[in-house]
């Protein structure tokens, strides 16, 4: 979408031509996208590809260089911060303080106030009301903070790496908690390095890298755009026959031979044909880190 494009007409928030420089580098390089209203939308990216300063410069927290943001059509308003809720990946709270408390007071700050009740079912805390600050889980911390985010009614959640250092069952607690309150008419805005995450959430992703989005659009449909076929890997000893006969797509991994099928129905009928032992077998069907991974690189960065 270029500067000049016309906001879609169900649009709530919408980048225009986003610039942010440092000195003489340019952190984010012209960034355009939409936001419809009541979707979960990704922002995605290895680490210095820019998300969290264009996510920054959204929430207001830093000024933009250049470039346009828009809410419901229009220039932000000076009360624009009254519509949205935010969700920090690191936030510091006063320990001697009770989580019914410290909801009370955040609450306190607004002047359109979510109902607390609603809020502690819906982000099920019930239980540790009573418990001081220090006292709690990380993964009650975590609903805690979404709460927080919560509690002046907002039209958009911005939620900073929501599940970061949880176990596995608190984050798909954590899951079932956005995905009610996307439910709810929210429209929710994530940044997360867990490709799950975003594949099981959200509804758009774009995808950031050297401070531009480099590809944008539902998970399955840039999964099927950038990524061809089903990988079928199997261990070397449970081939009876040289790797050729499996198919011209194939390559070794280690101790395994990988190879790209574009029906796999069929190519598991192949393998029973060259008798080959299915035990050991592993499909993997593409999935957004593939895409990820295809688009930005292997290549670890700081």
């Amino acid at each position: 979408m270029t500067a000049a494009s016309k906001t879609p007409a169900s649009a709530i928030l919408e980048v225009r031509d986003l610039v942010k420089t440092y000195g003489g580098m340019r952190a984010v390089d012209g960034v355009s996208f939409a936001i419809q209203e009541g979707i979960c939308f990704g922002l995605l990216g290895p680490n210095g590809a820019g998300k969290t300063t264009t996510i920054e410069m959204i929430e207001e927290i830093i000024p933009e260089t250049s470039g346009e943001i828009r809410y419901r059509g229009k220039s932000r308003a000076p009360d624009f911060n009254r519509h949205i809720g935010i969700q920090f990946q690191q936030t510091t709270l006063l320990d001697f303080l009770t989580v019914k408390e410290t909801l009370k007071i955040f609450q306190a700050f607004y002047g359109i106030r979510a109902d607390i009740d609603r809020l502690v079912r819906l982000c099920q805390l019930e239980e540790i009301l009573g418990q001081y600050n220090d006292r709690i889980s990380g993964g009650q911390k975590q609903r805690m903070l979404l709460a927080l985010a919560l509690v002046n009614d907002p039209e958009i959640v911005f939620l900073d790496e929501p599940s970061t250092g949880l176990d596995p069952q608190a984050r798909r607690n954590l899951w079932d908690i956005v995905l009610d309150i996307k439910s709810s008419g929210k429209t929710v805005v994530l940044t997360t390095h867990y490709m799950e995450e975003a594949q099981h959430l959200c509804d758009e992703v774009a995808i950031m890298d050297r401070g531009r989005v480099i590809a944008q659009g539902a998970p399955d449909s840039l999964v099927k755009q950038h990524c061809r076929g089903t990988t079928v890997a199997l261990p070397r000893r449970s081939l009876g026959c040289h790797p050729d006969r499996l198919g011209r797509r194939w390559r070794a991994v280690g101790e395994n031979i990988a190879v790209e099928t574009d029906d796999i129905n069929a190519y598991l009928r192949t393998l029973m044909s060259l008798q080959v032992d299915l035990n050991d077998v592993v499909i993997h069907s593409p999935n957004l880190e593939d895409v990820f991974l295809k688009l930005t690189g292997r290549k670890l960065r700081d």
